[in-house]
C-alpha cells in the first residue's frame, strides 16, 4: 500500500517517443558531418591539385571558415528558435546543412569548397542547440539526465562511424552520405510536434529570442559565462589534445607515429560511453554540478597522465585519449544545464550559441598552443593551455547555479 509520503514512479516512456531519438540522431548526423571534413581535408584537396604547403594553408583557412559559420549560427538559430520555435530550427538547420554537404562533394576549386563549408558550419551549428532545448522541455523534469544521456551517446557514435566511412569510401561520396543521413532525418521530423512549454510562452507578452539580453543584465551575463567555462575543458581534449596527437606522441618520444585520426575514434569512442553513463549518474547524483565536477576531475587526472605519465608505445597513448573522451563525455548535459539556467524566452538562444561559442574555443586555444611551442616546448605548452582551461572550468562550476529538477515554465 502506497502511503502519503511515497513517491509515484516515474515511467521511462518519454524517453523513448520519437522528439528525443530524432535529436539523437540529429546530434548524429551533427557529430559525422561536422568532423568529416578534419577527416577528409588531405586527400579532398589533394585531389583538387594542392601541393601539401597548400594543403596546410588551404586546409586551415576552409575550417576557420565552418568555424565561422558555427559562430554566426549559433546565435542566428538560437533567436529564430525562441522567435519561431524549437521545430523551426530542426527543420531549417537541417536542409542547410544536408544539401551544403552535397554541394561539397561536387566541389572542384577550393573556394568553393570553403564557401560550402562555411554554409554546412551555419547549418550545423543549430542542430544540438536546438535538440537538448526541445528534449529539455518536453520530458519530466525527474528524466532528463537520462534524455541528454540518449542524445549525446547516440549523437557521438556519429564521429566513429565517420571514420569508418572514410576508409571505405572516397570523400565526395561521404559527403553524400552525410547529405542522404540528413534529408533522410528531415522526414522523421515531419512528425515531430513544438514543445508546449515554448507554445504556451508564445501567448504571453514576453520578448523572445534578445541575443543582447545576455549582456545587458549582470545576472544573466554571468550565468551565460559560467555555462560555457565549465565546458572549456571538453575542447581542450577535442581541440588540442586529440587533434594534436601526432606532436605530443613525438615530443614524449613515441618511436610509433601517432595518426590525430586514431586519436580521434579512441577518444570519441571513450565520450560515447562517458556521455551515456554522466547523464545516469547526475540522476543518481540528483546534481548536475556534482556530476560534472567529478568528470571535469577526471579530464584533469587523465591530462596529467597525458602529458607527464610517462607513455613510451602508442597503444598506451591511444587508450588514454580513450580515458580523456570518457571524461569529457559531459557534453550534452552542460547543454542541459544551459537549457535549465535561462527562461523559454531565451532558452535556445542560450543553449544553441553556448554550444556553438564552447565549439569555437579552439581558434583561442591552438593559437595560444602554437604561440607557446617554440618557447617552452610541445609538452609544456600544452600543460598552460590546460592549466587556464581547468581553472577556468571549475571557477565556473563553483559559482555555478544548481539546476537538476528546476522547473522551467518560465520566463526571463
Amino acid at each position: 500500500m502506497q502511503t502519503t509520503l511515497d513517491k509515484p514512479a516515474t515511467s521511462l516512456r518519454p524517453l523513448f517517443t520519437l522528439p528525443v531519438w530524432v535529436a539523437a540522431l540529429g546530434y548524429f548526423v551533427d557529430v559525422y558531418d561536422l568532423l568529416l571534413f578534419n577527416i577528409v581535408r588531405v586527400p579532398s584537396l589533394k585531389d583538387l591539385g594542392l601541393d601539401d604547403r597548400g594543403v596546410s594553408l588551404m586546409g586551415g583557412s576552409i575550417l576557420n571558415y565552418q568555424q565561422a559559420g558555427l559562430l554566426l549560427g549559433g546565435i542566428l538559430w538560437g533567436i529564430l528558435g525562441d522567435k519561431r520555435g524549437r521545430l523551426s530550427v530542426l527543420f531549417g538547420s537541417i536542409i542547410t546543412y544536408s544539401l551544403a554537404n552535397i554541394g561539397c562533394g561536387f566541389v572542384e576549386d577550393p573556394t568553393t569548397y570553403a564557401w560550402l563549408r562555411f554554409v554546412a558550419g551555419l547549418g550545423l551549428a543549430g542542430e544540438l542547440g536546438a535538440g537538448i532545448t526541445l528534449v529539455s522541455e518536453i520530458l519530466p523534469k525527474e528524466l532528463r539526465g537520462y534524455g541528454s544521456s540518449i542524445v549525446a551517446s547516440v549523437g557521438l557514435l556519429g564521429a566513429i562511424v565517420a571514420y569508418f566511412t572514410v576508409s571505405l569510401f572516397d570523400w565526395r561520396t561521404t559527403y553524400f552520405l552525410g547529405g542522404g543521413l540528413g534529408l533522410g532525418l528531415l522526414l522523421l521530423r515531419v512528425s515531430v510536434f513544438e514543445s508546449g512549454m515554448y507554445t504556451r510562452m508564445t501567448h504571453a507578452t514576453v520578448k523572445r529570442g534578445n541575443f543582447l539580453a545576455f549582456f545587458t543584465n549582470w545576472n544573466r551575463f554571468v550565468r551565460y559565462m559560467r555555462c560555457m567555462g565549465i565546458a572549456v575543458p571538453t575542447y581542450l581534449v577535442v581541440g588540442l589534445l586529440t587533434t594534436f596527437g601526432n606532436e605530443f606522441g613525438k615530443a614524449l618520444g613515441i618511436a610509433e607515429e601517432i595518426q590525430p585520426g586514431r586519436c580521434v575514434l579512441y577518444t570519441f569512442g571513450g565520450m560515447v560511453v562517458g556521455d551515456f553513463l554522466s547523464g545516469f549518474l547526475s540522476q543518481w547524483l540528483r546534481s548536475r554540478k556534482k556530476a560534472i565536477g567529478g568528470m571535469i576531475a577526471l579530464t584533469m587526472l587523465f591530462t596529467v597522465i597525458y602529458l607527464y605519465g610517462g607513455l613510451s608505445s602508442a597503444r598506451a597513448f591511444y587508450w588514454v585519449c580513450a580515458c580523456l573522451g570518457f571524461s569529457i563525455g559531459y557534453i550534452a548535459m552542460f547543454l542541459t544545464v544551459a537549457a535549465e539556467s535561462f527562461g523559454t524566452n531565451l532558452r535556445s538562444t542560450a543553449t544553441t550559441s553556448v554550444a556553438n561559442n564552447v565549439r569555437a574555443t579552439t581558434l583561442l586555444l591552438i593559437p595560444a598552443f602554437q604561440a607557446l611551442k617554440p618557447q617552452v616546448g610541445v609538452i609544456s605548452a600544452g600543460a598552460i593551455v590546460a592549466t587556464v582551461c581547468f581553472v577556468l572550468g571549475f571557477w565556473s562550476l563553483y559559482s555555478l547555479e544548481e539546476t537538476f529538477g528546476k522547473e522551467l515554465d518560465y520566463s526571463e
